[in-house]
């Protein structure tokens, strides 16, 4: 490994086309922490919400974005306490800081590679499984025979969540955007999914046929995300993690923006009690100042014993800006990775 890293860094939160390619020295190896020659890059919403600046949790000055990764260990701190070795094959996650040829991360967030997993499919593991199995579990409290809702489920973190509730006993209802994502979906074994079309209410309710809705994992937001708790059934659950509805171009279009959010959905305490339901809502970052949880999460994730994650879309680490807009445009299906 040479002493320099090729990186994908922005000046500042703004617009995607800041991003730019760097190369930079690698500074000494904290004596806690690993060092990982990096293979591939997840990508995620998150990073698109961070270069333009609409994620709270978005560094003020200069920063490399990227949440999740895969890679050999190539070297480890003097002080670091930890089962892995150096060239074992890890996936693991950063608080930013992905897209780069190089990294360094505390041991207890990577997890050694299933021997059958590529390294695209690795780096498509450990972010939207995290988002899904918190969102399941932590907050959801799904039960064995509960009904799910998963909108997006065509995606990285919807298929992922389709999966998990399979796994956990639960039963998976899936929304998209089109035929294509619904064939796709039934090809992965997913039989109950609905192509969202103008009265999405009404289709839910033809979905439902009666049963009762006990849990939505929402990452859309507006009016989708406002009949899907109006189909809840009591002591339903929303478990927001997401608003894909205010996804960006290349500089966020803050008049499209504030009418979005003056029309976003509200929920009155009051009405909740009376109707028994819940809202809930998270940000995958914050987990990183919660480490106790963060390694039990990876965990649980990890013990599913899941198949290799859904890589739709692979793009060289070099063309960085292709990969961030096939995401960006919504037709994607399954994970979005870079290769270095």
């Amino acid at each position: 490994m040479q002493n320099k890293r090729n990186v994908w860094r922005t000046s500042k939160a703004g617009a995607i086309s800041n991003l730019r390619p760097v190369t930079e020295p690698i500074e000494a190896l904290d004596p806690e922490k690993i060092r990982i020659e990096v293979k591939s890059v997840g990508l995620n919403f998150a990073d698109i919400f961070a270069l333009t600046g609409l994620y709270s949790a978005t560094p003020e000055d200069s920063f490399i974005p990227g949440l999740e990764f895969s890679g050999v260990v190539i070297e480890l701190g003097d002080s670091v306490d930890t089962d892995l070795n150096i060239g074992d094959r890890v996936y693991g996650c950063t608080r930013f800081g992905g897209y780069a040829t190089c990294v360094d991360v505390l041991p207890q967030h990577c997890r050694v590679i299933p021997q059958e997993w590529s390294y695209a499919e690795a780096a498509a593991f450990p972010a939207q499984s995290l988002t899904a199995y918190y969102a399941l579990t932590e907050l959801g409290a799904l039960k064995p025979g509960q009904l799910v809702l998963v909108q997006s489920a065509a995606g990285g973190v919807g298929l992922q969540a389709m999966r998990m509730v399979q796994k956990l006993g639960g039963v998976p209802i899936g929304t998209v955007g089109s035929e294509r994502k619904k064939q796709f979906l039934a090809e992965q074994g997913f039989h109950e999914v609905i192509v969202r079309g103008e009265d999405f209410g009404a289709q839910l309710k033809t979905q439902l046929a009666g049963r009762p809705l006990h849990l939505v994992l929402d990452g859309i937001g507006g009016e989708i995300q406002r009949r899907s708790f109006d189909a809840l059934a009591p002591t339903g659950r929303l478990i927001v993690f997401g608003a894909a509805e205010f996804t960006p171009g290349d500089k966020p279009n803050w008049l499209k923006a504030a009418w979005l959010y003056l029309k976003r959905p509200r929920y009155d305490v009051m009405d909740m009690i009376s109707t028994n339901k819940s809202v809930l809502a998270f940000n995958l970052i914050w987990l990183w100042q919660e480490q106790a949880l963060f390694d039990k999460l990876l965990s649980g994730c990890e013990s599913l014993d899941l198949p290799a994650p859904h890589v739709g879309h692979q793009f060289s680490f070099r063309v960085a800006h292709d990969a961030i807009e096939c995401l960006r445009s919504g037709s994607s299906m399954g994970k979005v990775v870079l290769n270095c």
